[in-house]
């Protein structure tokens, strides 16, 4: 993998918070699933303290194999029930500095 052609996923998924357990639970079977796929690098998956967000910070191969991923059945079919109870809002980044302690 070239750095320069990978790209950074930062997905918000917003949900009421008595949803918050699910949509982790749902989330995470959707990365789980997303792992199989051609250009997957990583993923985090972090629960928001507040109880209302599940956000994902995931790394891929390329803006293509995002692309791609974005589109197979598998996946589209995971995000149904994510859809059902909650929004979200993917951005894609490019790979920057990472500082460590």
């Amino acid at each position: 993998m070239s750095d320069a052609d990978a790209v950074i996923l930062i997905n918000v998924f917003k949900c009421a918070p008595e949803r918050q357990d699910e949509l982790m639970d749902l989330v995470t079977a959707l990365v789980r699933r997303q792992r199989e796929l051609d250009g997957f690098v990583s993923a985090a998956l972090h629960r928001g303290l507040n109880g209302k967000v599940v956000a994902n910070h995931a790394v891929w191969r390329s803006r293509d194999d995002w692309k791609a991923m974005t589109r197979h059945p598998t996946v589209v079919a995971a995000m149904e029930p994510i859809m059902a109870i909650a929004t979200f809002e993917p951005n894609l980044y490019e790979p920057g500095e990472v500082i460590e302690g």
